[in-house]
């Protein structure tokens, strides 16, 4: 079941062939995680699905209040029997009519709902090898920095990652610094230092990302700092680790030739689950 507009309705055949962000990736998205029945920073979810409507000049609902979308997302989770632990993707998109020039700037929303098999984060002890991606680069902007439903970069990226047998790429800005992975913000380690790119390098303004920055403040003896990271630089880091709201940390184990630690991780993630 999804909830198309507050009403619960079967997925199959919902797409309208003039959907606009089928057609155009006219629409902002939200990706969030519900455990015990309540989701998961909804505050920080919340404050950036709005500003990414404005910023894509969307006219916002008088109804899209806090409360209202927690309401309905905690509906379609309860009606799709995952309201313990579930992923969740809030997609907002404009209405149809017009071409490049939409002829209304209203929109309508889709929720969908799915069981995920743990309440909370974990972090396996799989390999995980990672490579830049140079086949495209990310806009150093505003636009780049919120969930867009134009994600072709990150797609085309996975199928490099998959082509290669590795698990995870690394996304360039076009300056060519390391901003994030296909999937999540980039951490770096190096020496008593943790080092993230600001988001005006174009990364994503990612809602975890928020969380760690946080944390690592009051770590003693652990500095943290937003700053341009050069692929040079991925070499002399002794770890790496990528944050999103499913995963919450993943480690990188490997960069070519180069293996990493995952000790920071692993007490980063523990921090983590406290908080949930």
């Amino acid at each position: 079941m999804i909830n198309y507009n507050g009403e619960l309705l079967p997925s199959k055949g919902f797409l309208s062939p003039s959907n606009r962000s089928f057609l155009y990736g006219d629409g902002v998205f939200e990706t969030l995680k519900i455990v015990n029945n309540k989701i998961l920073f909804l505050e920080d979810h919340y404050f950036r699905l709005m500003a990414s409507m404005r910023i894509v000049r969307m006219q916002i609902p008088n109804n899209f209040t806090l409360e209202f979308i927690e309401d309905q997302i905690l509906s379609t989770a309860a009606a799709n029997d995952c309201e313990d632990s579930a992923r969740i993707r809030f997609t907002v998109y404009r209405n149809d009519g017009g071409f490049y020039t939409p002829e209304t700037r209203t929109v309508s929303y889709v929720i969908q709902a799915s069981k995920l098999e743990s309440k909370y984060y974990y972090i396996s002890d799989v390999a995980y090898e990672v490579d830049l991606y140079k086949d495209f680069f990310i806009a150093k902007q505003l636009l780049s920095t919120i969930k867009t439903t134009n994600k072709m970069i990150n797609i085309t990226g996975s199928i490099f990652a998959q082509e290669n047998d590795m698990q995870n790429c690394l996304l360039l800005n076009n300056e060519k610094n390391v901003i994030e992975a296909s999937n999540g913000n980039l951490f770096m380690l190096m020496d008593k230092v943790l080092i993230t790119p600001p988001i005006e390098d174009g990364c994503l303004n990612g809602i975890i990302r928020k969380q760690v920055l946080s944390i690592v403040r009051k770590i003693e003896g652990l500095e943290v700092v937003e700053k341009s990271i050069s692929p040079f630089d991925l070499q002399k880091a002794s770890e790496l680790f990528i944050t999103n709201i499913i995963s919450g940390i993943e480690p990188i184990t490997q960069y070519r030739k180069k293996n990493y630690g995952t000790e920071l991780a692993k007490e980063m993630l523990n921090k983590l689950n406290e908080l949930i």
